[in-house]
């Protein structure tokens, strides 16, 4: 199993769900991309009050495991997870320590608050690949680092520490696991419905961008591309990939 779940407190409001592949950074593989289903619905069927999502070994996510990643059906099964840590009714927090890059950037920002140390990292390194990531990831990390900060992410594949994303507010607070567990015993106090419901606005707020045809067909595109192929030739083979825009 590289995804464990286990709860906090005598009524086990907190769930605690760990991603836990430390020899690949916990690097997300359409194995673990199904563990994170499985145990989000699981969790979702108890009587949660908090989600605290982390990674084991110093790092939170560092992104897809390119080792296994051949078309664009990973980020089918990764919007999966992402709906549905956006859509479960309680408040969930990511708790991070070094990278969340790529699909680890998604999933942070799919969670409702973000707890990371000063020397996190944040960044979607899709430019570096030849991929592209959905439309909703996009929306969402322009709302919350603001739209300078996310062009710079995603047109540069510039890198963003935690102490700068907790000044821009892309970080909500400054820790790590035990600090989140601290803000997960508080907000488990609250009232839940309460909770769903300001979450549930917060989300109409930020609705789901339309079906675009011209989105669609770019990011069918690049996860179709000979660029994407060489990308991750690249990558496997630990030398600079040379794009050509085909």
């Amino acid at each position: 199993m590289t995804v464990h779940v286990e709860t906090r407190g005598a009524d086990e409001a907190i769930s605690i769900v760990t991603l836990d592949r430390p020899e690949r950074r916990n690097a997300l593989d359409h194995a673990t991309l199904g563990e994170l289903t499985d145990v989000l619905a699981q969790v979702s069927a108890r009587p949660t009050r908090v989600l605290v999502l982390t990674g084991s070994g110093g790092h939170f996510c560092a992104g897809a495991d390119l080792t296994g990643v051949e078309d664009a059906s990973f980020a089918t099964l990764l919007q999966g997870v992402l709906d549905r840590l956006r859509d479960v009714a309680f408040p969930t927090i990511a708790a991070i320590e070094g990278a969340a890059l790529g699909a680890g950037s998604q999933l942070a920002v799919a969670c409702d608050l973000r707890v990371a140390t000063a020397g996190a990292s944040f960044g979607i390194p899709a430019a570096k690949l030849g991929l592209m990531v959905n439309h909703w990831t996009v929306q969402r990390v322009a709302s919350l680092a603001g739209q300078s900060t996310a062009r710079a992410m995603l047109l540069t594949a510039e890198v963003v520490r935690g102490d700068a994303a907790l000044r821009m507010g892309l970080v909500n607070r400054e820790g790590a696991l035990p600090e989140a567990l601290e803000w997960a015993d508080q907000i488990a106090t609250l009232a839940p419905l309460t909770i769903a419901g300001h979450k549930l606005m917060l989300n109409r707020l930020e609705a789901a961008p339309a079906d675009d045809p011209d989105v669609a067909s770019a990011f069918a595109r690049a996860w179709e591309s000979a660029d994407f192929a060489e990308g991750i030739d690249a990558f496997r083979s630990r030398r600079t990939p040379t794009f050509r825009g085909q």
